[in-house]
């Protein structure tokens, strides 16, 4: 093995890394595309894929027009989630807004709302929420059941009777026609008063106490914009040997199959290695995530998953003629590795029979690790199993490409 090893850094492969270099340094569009590209993939990626919505357009029906339902319409704007953008005489009228897309809920206050207060009995309300959007409509549901339970709490506070059970209805529709006769869903947020608790939370949150989305979606998306960068840069400049015909070249000279290759890996391996610090640092500078375990851990981590994507990268050349012809190419695997990495989802929201394939992709170990790494602050002995999984990938991936490659050459 040592042998190997000589062979192939022999004094031939350092003039051959040079070439390289110098032929990267000539290349300015790909040294642009190791530094612009994830730079602003990572900083739209933390800021776009936030599943968190705000100042949903709500429409209002207030057929009570009382003090009581100013508050419950208050307690809703006081949220953030929600600003009312039309006051409405029936459900019909606003199930028209809905239905042309100017609302996004809608909530509808009865006539005797006030007086079932007043009794201490259940005051039902109805909101309905445009569903076409199922994400929005799920999370606009949460938002509301959270507000009247709070709302819910504050009343049995200030006067709690025996035997009250304040409840909401809530309805959501897909699209607006007959929101009104819309069949309402109880919620049941507080079957009892306040005063007969006797179980109190206290929910503690470890590792991200902000509830930050952008900590979970740009320490998953690192290891995807490296090896899809990796993967890009790395057919691109092996494909352009074969487009301007300096392979033949190479080819006469005494260096040797394997050393052409080893030369060529080595300089996109060294300057893709420092897109993994510019990755933890434009992390750490815009959206404040914090590295509290071993950074080296990461960087190696990291360079693992830059050779599994020069791998993804060189095999995909060594079926292709042109730059075009591998990019083409690139479609067919890099999304669905984007896609089964857990980076922005979470893998427990796939289907079942799916959850196993994420395995098979070595994003999905990178994820774990940078997030052990960066929130959480362990070490090598906890994620030892996510490391070897990436060294085999490596391995594996780099030596298949290196063999096609090889074979092509001969």
């Amino acid at each position: 093995m040592s042998e190997r090893f000589a062979a192939i850094f022999s004094s031939r492969f350092w003039p051959l890394t040079l070439k390289e270099l110098r032929q990267i340094k000539r290349n300015r569009r790909l040294v642009v595309s190791l530094i612009i590209p994830p730079t602003i993939q990572l900083i739209l990626f933390g800021f776009a894929l936030n599943p968190q919505v705000t100042q949903l357009r709500l429409g209002v029906v207030d057929a009570s027009r009382t003090r009581e339902s100013r508050e419950l319409v208050s307690a809703f704007v006081e949220s953030q989630a929600f600003a009312v953008a039309g006051q409405f005489a029936s459900a019909d009228e606003m199930g028209a807004a809905l239905s042309r897309g100017e609302l996004d809920a809608g909530l509808v206050v009865p006539v005797d709302y006030a007086k079932k207060r007043a009794r201490h009995q259940t005051a039902d309300v109805q909101l309905l929420i445009d569903a076409v959007n199922s994400n929005t409509a799920a999370v606009a549901g949460g938002y509301a059941a959270r507000i009247i339970g709070a709302l819910n709490q504050r009343i049995a506070l200030s006067a709690p009777p025996p035997g009250m059970q304040p409840a909401t209805q809530m309805a959501s529709a897909a699209d607006g026609t007959s929101l009104s006769n819309a069949p309402p869903i109880a919620l049941n947020v507080a079957p009892l008063p306040l005063a007969r608790a006797t179980v109190t939370p206290r929910i503690t949150l470890f590792y991200n106490p902000g509830l930050l989305n952008s900590w979970f979606i740009v320490t998953g998306t690192l290891g995807t914009l490296l090896v899809l960068n990796g993967s890009i840069v790395a057919s691109a400049s092996m494909v352009r040997e074969k487009e301007v015909g300096t392979i033949e070249q190479l080819l006469m000279t005494p260096a040797e199959a394997t050393e052409i290759i080893a030369a060529k890996i080595a300089p996109l391996f060294l300057l893709l290695c420092g897109d993994v610090l510019l990755a933890v640092t434009v992390g750490r500078v815009v959206f404040g995530v914090p590295v509290r375990g071993s950074m080296l851990l990461l960087f190696c981590a990291g360079a693992l998953c830059v050779l599994a994507g020069i791998g993804i990268g060189t095999f995909l050349a060594t079926f292709t003629r042109s730059q075009q012809q591998a990019q083409l190419m690139g479609f067919f695997v890099n999304p669905p590795l984007a896609m089964l990495a857990g980076a922005t989802t979470p893998v427990e929201g796939m289907p079942k029979w799916l959850q196993p394939f994420t395995l098979l992709n070595p994003v999905r170990h990178f994820a774990t690790i940078s997030r052990g790494v960066m929130l959480k602050g362990v070490g090598i002995s906890e994620l030892y199993p996510n490391l070897l999984a990436l060294i085999g990938f490596a391995v594996l991936l780099v030596g298949i490409s290196a063999w096609r490659f090889r074979k092509q050459l001969g």
